[in-house]
């Protein structure tokens, strides 16, 4: 029983991680194949070849974004960018959405940004208790004049669900950078502290935070 529970997991550890691969590219690839609505039926490799391509929709989709890209970089096409987002900047419910999608996406995306670049370890709920964080952002706000306090935005991630999560603003002398990058957090909080990253020789032990004396 004890070699047959042994063989079991090891086929376990073999198919489970292979299979959800599978399904996730599956459902990546099926989601941005749906894109293929865009082109005429009579285009489509169905009426063409008489069977569908799979990830042919993960192709046009690329070439889109990139000839999207091409055109946004030239003087025409930061017009036309702005021309879109004026109309857009004047339907009350589209104007809200459409420029909150676009700063969080600028922040994350911009060469020089500091959002999701770095591990944090803070505090919480309590004193003693440990979790990871990611930092979003050090911009002096409303919040830095008002409790006089140098504070870091960062986003508090649920396990196994990094998706959710919640958004504190942490006093700096109160965070602990880690060395580890933000693929490395992740895994550690979707696999619930299962899967940890290779300590780096020569670190120091994390000294308390100062008002936790």
């Amino acid at each position: 029983m004890s070699a047959l529970r042994r063989y079991l997991l090891a086929g376990v550890l073999v198919w489970l991680p292979l299979g959800v691969t599978v399904l996730v590219v599956k459902l990546f690839v099926d989601l941005l194949d749906k894109i293929m609505v865009i082109i005429p039926h009579r285009y489509t490799p169905e009426a063409l070849l008489g069977f569908p391509i799979p990830g042919l929709g993960v192709l046009l989709s690329l070439l889109i974004i990139f000839v999207t890209g091409v055109i946004a970089a030239n003087l025409f096409g930061r017009r036309l960018v702005h021309l879109w987002e004026a109309i857009l900047a004047r339907i009350p419910l589209v104007r809200s959405v459409y420029s909150a999608v676009k700063q969080v996406t600028e922040t994350l995306f911009a060469p020089g940004g500091q959002s999701f670049r770095k591990v944090l370890l803070v505090e919480y709920p309590r004193r003693g208790l440990w979790t990871l964080a990611f930092q979003t952002g050090t911009d002096i706000g409303e919040a830095q004049q008002r409790t006089g306090e140098d504070v870091v935005n960062v986003y508090l991630p649920t396990t196994p669900n990094p998706t959710s999560g919640f958004f504190l603003m942490v006093p700096r002398r109160d965070v602990v950078e880690l060395d580890m990058s933000v693929d490395e957090g992740l895994k550690m909080i979707i696999s619930m502290g299962v899967v940890v990253p290779p300590v780096k020789p020569a670190l120091a032990p994390v000294a308390p935070p100062e008002a936790s004396t």
